[in-house]
């Protein structure tokens, strides 16, 4: 049995806007039309998958089912069609991200971009935010991502917001009227800049127990107890917490991962690239966010 395409989509369309009106506007047919499309999906599939009501439009039990399989078979052949379709989208891409960003997920991307465009050689650069910044700028870069104060940038290039915080050791003591100790890498840093600009403000102590330009080395001199650093809330690893408001440390600014570009046109690769980016990340969120959520309705 051979299901059309069309109707998966008709029915996927129903059940995502709540009805055929909706659905009709969404894939611009008539309603009538999107009607005949579920009774021929249900007459090939020889059982009712929609409960209609004067007031209400439900899934059956095999509609449910169904819905799920026609969402996996439509990813699959858009997939396909992504594959081998011919695409005028060709050359070299330039792409700069933080060591920090997508952490695992980076390669789920770089490969999902390759099998869509087979065209385009990728050139990854793996830097500092300031560097990525400065890269893009003088357009050694098509793109990169970077971290930047919250709302400086128009809200369609921003793909993460957070803030920062103060991180330390779990075991981690400062000794009473001793400086304390901070763990940062050397200038020009974000996270240094934002440590220093938020300490000028205030009478603590502090003084610089350990420098690396590697996050690595930051991380295993906080796992150490050789100090207090900034980062990313992301970024706290199993033997870390958050100090924030402790030792009199001030509170620090939120922030956005935020993409950049090169000067002039953006390059059809580029603009393919950040669009693949943007869904990615949003789609990371999502799952974060519900994650999140079950964590505290457990709680």
């Amino acid at each position: 049995m051979d299901f059309e395409p069309a109707l998966l989509r008709a029915f996927i369309a129903v059940t995502e806007a709540g009805g055929f009106t909706r659905a009709a506007q969404r894939l611009h047919l008539t309603q009538s039309a999107v009607s005949h499309q579920i009774r021929r999906l249900e007459q090939q599939a020889g059982r009712p998958l929609l409960q209609r009501t004067t007031r209400s439009l439900t899934l059956t039990e095999d509609g449910h089912d169904f819905l799920g399989h026609a969402r996996i078979a439509l990813d699959a052949l858009d997939a396909l069609t992504r594959r081998f379709q011919t695409s005028a989208v060709a050359g070299v891409l330039r792409f700069g991200v933080p060591e920090t960003f997508m952490g695992e997920r980076l390669p789920a991307l770089l490969g999902q971009f390759s099998r869509d465009y087979p065209a385009v050689r990728l050139d990854v650069q793996v830097g500092t935010y300031l560097d990525l910044r400065a890269m893009a700028k003088a357009g050694e870069l098509d793109l990169a991502v970077v971290l930047g104060e919250a709302d400086a940038v128009a809200a369609a290039d921003v793909l993460r917001r957070t803030h920062f915080i103060w991180a330390a050791a779990d075991g981690f003591a400062a000794a009473p009227g001793a400086s304390l100790p901070l763990a940062l890498s050397p200038p020009p840093c974000v996270n240094r800049s934002v440590a220093e600009l938020a300490l000028a403000a205030t009478a603590l102590s502090t003084h610089i127990a350990f420098t690396s330009p590697s996050a690595e080395g930051i991380r295993a001199a906080v796992l150490a107890g050789l100090g207090v650093t900034v980062q990313l809330p992301s970024d706290l690893t199993a033997g870390m917490r958050c100090v924030d408001g402790e030792y009199g440390l001030p509170p620090l600014p939120a922030a956005d991962f935020v993409l950049v570009w090169r000067g002039g046109d953006k390059s059809p690769a580029a603009r393919a690239f950040g669009e693949l980016l943007q869904s990615m990340t949003a789609a990371s969120g999502r799952r974060r966010r519900g994650h999140e959520k079950s964590l505290s309705a457990a709680a």
